[in-house]
């Protein structure tokens, strides 16, 4: 068969809720790539994110960053940066509305004020009080929570790729996209913990396809043999312009109802179900 080029979202897609890689994913994507198909990563994530945990799987390749940052064979091909005065007014809002929120650029991740305890709260529960969420905190850190560098005291930042922010349930999401129009895209978050509210600020015309319609022209790559899968919404834009766009069962409903086809969800080993569906393995 004709090789495939095949994209594959991180949270939600390769990754599960508790933050880990089911062993049958690891399998698809090892024996995909060794049936002579490119595999890459296509993820809202930037850099630092993407642990020794996914990252060993092995890739031919990285978008980041929801299609602000484009690696190819270690090399860095794209990177688009947030401007300096959008950092700076993206913090002082966030600060302003006690949103928790935390920056992201390939130097690390950086978090406001109050982040860890949030997080702390919403991973382990009441750490303070409850020696059962102490215990998991201690013997089983996550390694977002882990990775995340606390205490900066200044966050007007001059590498930054994207931001996230938490849900406050006094601050209306479509407030924060009026707020931001024609600066940023601001996207719903795909990571469940942080609410229904949350949400991803992008810089504007930049999304996963813009990347990989990029990437493909790197590499001579043609977009008849791509396959991308995802479960977000920031993933709509992959789906429709990949040959085939396959959804987890998991997925929003709106990507489903934007998909090719749907596969079964990330627990119940959805990827290695899609790469055997579609001839990868």
């Amino acid at each position: 068969m004709m090789k495939k080029i095949v994209f594959v979202d991180v949270d939600g897609t390769l990754v599960s809720d508790d933050g880990l890689v089911p062993e049958s994913a690891r399998t698809a994507i090892i024996q995909a790539r060794n049936n002579g198909h490119q595999v890459y990563l296509c993820t809202g994530r930037s850099k630092p994110e993407l642990y020794d945990s996914i990252l060993s799987i092995g890739f031919d390749g990285i978008i980041g960053a929801g299609g602000g940052y484009i690696e190819v064979d270690d090399e860095i091909i794209y990177h688009k940066k947030v401007a300096d005065e959008d950092v700076v007014h993206m913090v002082d809002f966030f600060t302003e509305k006690e949103l928790d929120f935390y920056l992201e650029s390939n130097g690390g991740l950086f978090a406001s004020p109050n982040l860890e305890a949030r997080l702390d709260k919403l991973v382990y529960g009441d750490v303070e009080n409850d020696p059962i969420a102490r215990e998991k905190k201690v013997n089983n850190p996550h390694p977002f929570v882990q990775g995340l560098t606390y205490g900066e005291t200044n966050l007007y930042r001059t590498d930054v790729n994207k931001a996230c922010f938490l849900e406050n349930k006094a601050v209306p999401f479509e407030d924060i996209k009026k707020e931001f129009s024609g600066k940023f895209e601001v996207m719903h978050c795909t990571v469940p913990i942080f609410g229904d509210d949350s949400g991803e600020l992008m810089v504007p015309d930049i999304h996963k396809a813009t990347a990989i319609e990029f990437l493909l022209k790197h590499t001579g790559g043609n977009q008849k043999d791509t396959i991308g899968i995802g479960d977000g919404m920031n993933d709509a834009e992959m789906l429709t312009y990949c040959e085939t766009g396959i959804a987890m069962g998991n997925a929003k409903e709106g990507l489903k109802q934007l998909a090719d086809d749907i596969t079964k969800s990330v627990d119940e080993d959805g990827l290695f179900a899609s790469f055997q569906k579609h001839g990868l393995i």
